[in-house]
């Protein structure tokens, strides 16, 4: 009974402290709950602060600055850009950046201030008002049904505002509402001239194109800012703390160029890209001595204070600087290289003599001389004066691919020329393994190998300047607003290429060229010219001729001790190909004869000068005597007689030497006769096209009888007509040229 008893006490006193057990655990459990439910609240704040402090801590000191103070960043005046006499050709000056703060303009106001800004400034009325009501979403009502709008606190209206207008604004008393920021401008003083090789900046003041773009980084300089404490309006605190980093100005970049010789190449370039109605007219003149680039341009062109912003694709076009960006077949201006070369080499000397029969029969394929006739027996000063085919490609197969693929290589082609102008590109000179022989008699003569005129120029620098190879180069020097020197270019001396006796060969031969033969348009009176005439066609995507070409001269002065090159290339000059080879000679004339003058030098000369007539508006029969009464050899095409002049080249009233072409421009071509008017006489062209065996004499007979000229390709001149640029029954107007196309007769 009594072990019951205890039992049952013990089973009474067991279920109490079970109960006491239960009642701290439970407890102990809210307490642990509790400890971890600020440990993870803790960890989380710490959490926030780490990122507040230190991972965002950054970004949000900016915005809390940005609501406390006011950074006003101070534009960097940009460097000045001057030609090689300093001549300033780009320069900045202050204008101001205006702005308005809206919520610190009356509701009431806003009207009136909008009519004074949009009036003085010149902006649409509407534009302003609106750019001076924008608004924002306030913070914490973005995803609320109703969100609330505040008024920006600032807003830009306009950029380079002059001067003269932010005093005219000032006297109007428009208040805190409008702030002014000080901004530069760009100006071109010689805006006229110098379009690709300056190019422009934007709105912000970095360089787009050109000079401007090459050396931004040198032109720059390092902005500074003005940071003030400011109010909630964004106004300035009274006695607040300033910081001001004043701005550094840019380098000043000095061309190699000059303005006097800039203004005479670009007003060449626009007459022979306008008398020739080309597509495009470029050209560069440089001192072959040292590589310094006295001018350089390309017509079109376009204003630097004045881009056509608008058009992207005309301003892409006007901005491109071709004589570094185009490349094209040079013709037989790269005639010079080969000579230069096989002189070198020893594959020829000044006594070989080459027979020319019409063409060239290279391991099975016949290849044509320019006269399909044949230049006979010649010398070599006549073969480079005909520019006779046959001896060009005698002179690469006698050097061979290896020996005359080195001397291209060492030239300086299939390579760019650093030169520093904006766009260079470098041509192509196809890997001798996929060269046959017929392709490397091709490249002979400056086919099937391309090149910049850039290049080109480099090259011949090096066939006459005693046979160093330099690098052309347009930037002399740039130095800082204290006049230390950052940048330093002079002559650089690549690598020699031939000997100077070559070298004394290869001017002579260049001026028995412009003193004999198609080069005669660039003689100068009381000065010594060597040069060279090339012509190359245009092909179609299919390998065709399109009746186009591409016309250039080279030509330097005085021969004995060279002072400028210049090269001039008339891309789709829109004349017959017989005139192709005289087409840009007188423009190289026109800049050698002014840039000698202009620059005093020494005349190494004498010889007889006469001035040019004025035939324009004779018939051509009439001008072609009046021409040769004064001693000139008239250029024109046959069938023309009895039509009017409409231009010449040389222009009128010029001093050039006894003797020199010029070349007759006649109203019977399609190019002077683009306006067609009611009265106009309308033709039909006539088929002339695989009738059977009809040659070159038969389809002139046909178009003559309807009125037409023709003309053709006069390397590629004999056998079967198998195309005509016009087709059978096309309305064209009386004296149209039409262009045939023939296949020899073994096709």
């Amino acid at each position: 009974m009594g072990e019951i008893r205890r039992t049952a006490k013990r089973g009474s006193w067991l279920s109490r402290r079970q109960f006491h057990r239960r009642k701290i655990s439970a407890s102990r459990a809210r307490l642990l709950f509790v400890l971890a439910a600020a440990m993870l609240a803790f960890l989380m704040l710490i959490i926030q602060l780490f990122s507040v402090s230190i991972w965002n801590g950054k970004n949000w000191a900016d915005k809390a600055m940005r609501q406390w103070s006011r950074t006003t960043y101070l534009k960097a005046d940009r460097g000045k850009i001057t030609d090689s006499d300093g001549t300033e050709l780009a320069s900045s000056y202050t204008t101001y950046q205006v702005c308005v703060n809206p919520q610190n303009i009356q509701a009431d106001d806003r009207e009136r201030i909008a009519y004074i800004l949009s009036t003085y400034l010149q902006m649409d009325y509407d534009t302003v008002l609106a750019k001076m009501s924008k608004t924002r979403i306030k913070r914490g009502t973005e995803n609320s049904d109703e969100p609330e709008y505040v008024l920006l606190s600032q807003v830009k209206i306009k950029d380079q505002v002059d001067k003269e207008i932010i005093s005219q604004l000032n006297a109007m008393q428009l208040g805190t509402g409008v702030s002014y920021y000080a901004d530069v401008k760009r100006d071109y003083p010689e805006s006229g001239y110098y379009g690709q090789l300056l190019g422009f900046t934007n709105v912000d003041g970095d360089g787009q194109t050109g000079v401007e773009l090459t050396c931004n980084s040198y032109l720059s300089g390092k902005d500074g800012y003005l940071k003030t404490d400011t109010d909630r309006d964004n106004n300035p605190v009274p006695g607040g703390d300033e910081e001001y980093v004043m701005p550094i100005a840019g380098g000043n970049v000095r061309l190699t160029t000059n303005t006097g010789l800039q203004a005479i190449l670009e007003n060449a370039l626009e007459e022979a890209y306008t008398v020739n109605n080309a597509a495009t007219a470029y050209g560069i003149l440089m001192n072959p001595q040292t590589g310094e680039v006295y001018a350089e341009g390309s017509y079109p062109t376009f204003e630097s204070a004045n881009p056509p912003r608008s058009d992207a694709k005309v301003l892409l076009e006007l901005s491109k600087n071709r004589i570094v960006t185009d490349t094209y077949e040079p013709g037989t201006t790269f005639g010079v290289i080969t000579i230069a070369s096989a002189l070198e080499s020893g594959a020829i000397s000044m006594n070989t003599m080459f027979n020319c029969s019409g063409s060239l029969l290279v391991k099975g394929e016949r290849i044509r001389c320019i006269n399909t006739k044949g230049h006979k027996t010649e010398s070599l000063p006549e073969a480079l004066t005909n520019n006779c085919k046959t001896a060009f490609m005698s002179m690469a197969l006698r050097m061979g691919l290896d020996s005359f693929y080195d001397r291209i290589y060492s030239f300086g082609f299939n390579d760019t020329t650093s030169s520093g102008i904006m766009g260079e590109t470098s041509g192509k000179v196809t890997h001798k393994k996929y060269v046959r022989d017929a392709d490397l008699a091709e490249i002979g003569y400056g086919q099937n190998i391309t090149c910049t005129g850039m290049q080109l120029t480099m090259a011949v620098t090096a066939a006459i300047n005693g046979g160093e190879l330099i690098k052309p180069y347009v930037v002399s020097d740039i130095t800082d607003n204290d006049g230390m020197v950052i940048l330093q270019n002079g002559k650089t001396l690549i690598r020699r290429v031939i000997s100077p006796a070559t070298s004394e060969l290869v001017r002579t031969l260049m001026q028995y060229v412009v003193d004999n033969g198609d080069g005669r348009g660039a003689q100068v009176y009381g000065y010594t010219v060597g040069g060279k005439t090339g012509a190359s066609q245009k092909y179609d995507e299919e390998g065709k001729p399109t009746g186009k070409w591409i016309a250039s001269f080279i030509g330097f002065a005085p021969v004995n001790n060279p002072q400028f090159i210049c090269l001039i290339v008339v891309d789709e000059p829109q004349v017959p190909s017989s005139y192709v080879n005289y087409v840009a000679a007188p423009y190289v004339q026109e800049v050698l004869a002014s840039s000698l003058s202009l620059k005093g030098v020494p005349s190494d000369r004498s010889n007889v000068s006469e001035t040019v007539p004025n035939v324009v508006g004779m018939t051509v029969d009439e001008a072609v005597k009046a021409l040769k009464g004064r001693g000139f050899n008239a250029i024109y095409l046959e069938g023309e007689a009895n039509s009017l002049v409409v231009g010449q080249a040389p222009r009128n009233n010029m001093t050039v030497v006894h003797g020199s072409n010029v070349i007759l421009y006649s109203n019977g071509y399609t190019f002077y006769n683009s306006e067609v008017t009611e009265e106009t006489e309308m033709v039909k062209v006539p088929d002339v096209y695989d009738k059977g065996k009809v040659d070159r004499i038969m389809a002139r007979d046909t178009l003559e009888a309807a009125g037409l000229v023709m003309d053709y390709d006069p390397e590629n001149c004999v056998g079967y007509v198998v195309g005509q640029s016009y087709p059978e029954g096309t309305l064209v107007p009386v004296g149209t040229v039409v262009f045939v196309q023939f296949a020899p007769e073994e096709k």
